[in-house]
């Protein structure tokens, strides 16, 4: 059994993480920034009849990341980290406020390098009873937004290029000292990362921009037929890339993400362009 510290488990793919994990058996203790929203998380641990261990931790504050993995610590190795803590900007790059960006960056990138500051030591100083060190994995979630720059989702696209470099980076860092690092990488699935959206102030209704990313959103959505798929695909493959040994560093889930990554890597970007406008049927 395993000690998993899972971030952003009030909804989404943390949600879903955190009871899968303690399906398997595992010891969750699954983070939030407001404790007081663990009441869905609560309801499907007792429908899936498991436990799970609810800990305020807020990615954007030192002080919270620091006393939270402190206090799992006290009981404990941390064995899995899954970052998965995120909010999406929306909004034309050029329209994006000074706290806009920053609030999308803070979350996703410098939080992820906050909680992974906090746990590596702990890590890296686990040992077994024969003084072996113990190591651990570490699962950044990504996007497929982290493998191309969609429009009106610069930003967010960068937050989770960003996690592509970071992990791809601590690989080589850590993989030597015992310690796994793995990034997963989905599609459009059905969650509620719209709560922890925001769409950039000055992209107002009406206007001609608002319009235009109106209309790309639902462009984006025929690529996985209308109706994103279940959630719980992303939480199989979290658990799967945490846990599957020797594993890989990347691990893509979605149609939507394999038809991209197929599609980019196999020609120059003129012509990606102009493969995906068509199967968007999106040339305005």
């Amino acid at each position: 059994m395993s000690n998993v510290v899972i971030t952003g488990c009030s909804s989404g793919f943390g949600l879903l993480s955190a009871i899968t994990f303690a399906e398997h058996g595992h010891c969750v203790y699954a983070t939030m920034r407001d404790p007081r929203k663990a009441d869905a998380l609560h309801a499907a641990a007792d429908a899936a009849g498991v436990a799970v261990n609810v800990s305020a931790l807020d990615v954007c504050s030192t002080e919270s990341v620091n006393d939270a993995i402190a206090q799992i610590a006290a009981n404990g190795t941390i064995d899995v980290l899954v970052n998965n803590a995120g909010i999406e900007l929306f909004g034309s790059v050029h329209l994006l406020s000074d706290d806009e960006m920053l609030r999308q960056l803070d979350t996703n990138v410098v939080g992820l390098v906050r909680v992974c500051r906090a746990v590596v030591p702990h890590m890296l100083a686990s040992v077994d009873p024969d003084g072996v060190a113990c190591g651990g994995t570490i699962v950044n979630v990504g996007s497929v937004a982290g493998l191309v720059g969609a429009p009106y989702s610069g930003m967010y696209a960068a937050s989770k290029h960003a996690v592509e470099a970071l992990s791809e980076a601590m690989h080589f860092e850590l993989s030597q000292r015992g310690i796994r690092v793995r990034v997963v990488e989905p599609g459009q699935f059905a969650t509620n990362l719209g709560s922890n959206s925001m769409t950039a102030t000055a992209m107002l209704p009406g206007t001609d921009e608002h319009d235009r990313f109106t209309r790309f959103r639902g462009a984006m959505r025929s690529l996985v037929n209308g109706e994103p798929a279940p959630a719980q695909r992303v939480a199989d493959v979290i658990y799967q890339a945490a846990t599957e040994v020797p594993g890989q560093l990347r691990y893509p889930v979605g149609g939507d993400t394999e038809l991209i990554i197929a599609t980019k890597s196999s020609m120059p970007f003129e012509a990606f362009d102009t493969t995906m406008r068509a199967a968007l049927n999106w040339f305005d």
